[in-house]
């Protein structure tokens, strides 16, 4: 595997399972709502910027992911919403 080609499996598959994740917890938990995954966004944005002590590369890729998951999912839940 290329020194490329594991960033992009990493990437698409904390991507996936993210969506996969949220997709089943919307279905199975009522309570769960837009707000609900829009809070667990904030704080995924403060724990990227909260790099002071060097997490190095796949874990910089896989909070990516799981932040570019989460804001699909609310954009598509947030359209399916709109009239």
């Amino acid at each position: 595997m290329s020194s490329i080609e594991w960033k992009d499996k990493a990437y698409d598959d904390a991507y996936s399972e993210t969506l996969a994740s949220l997709a089943r917890k919307r279905t199975e938990d009522p309570a769960f709502s837009a707000e609900d995954a829009r809070g667990v966004l904030k704080h995924l944005y403060i724990q990227d910027g909260n790099d002071w002590g060097g997490r190095g590369e796949l874990q910089d890729i896989t909070i990516r992911a799981t932040i570019d998951a989460y804001e699909r999912f609310i954009a598509e839940w947030v359209s399916d919403k709109a009239p």
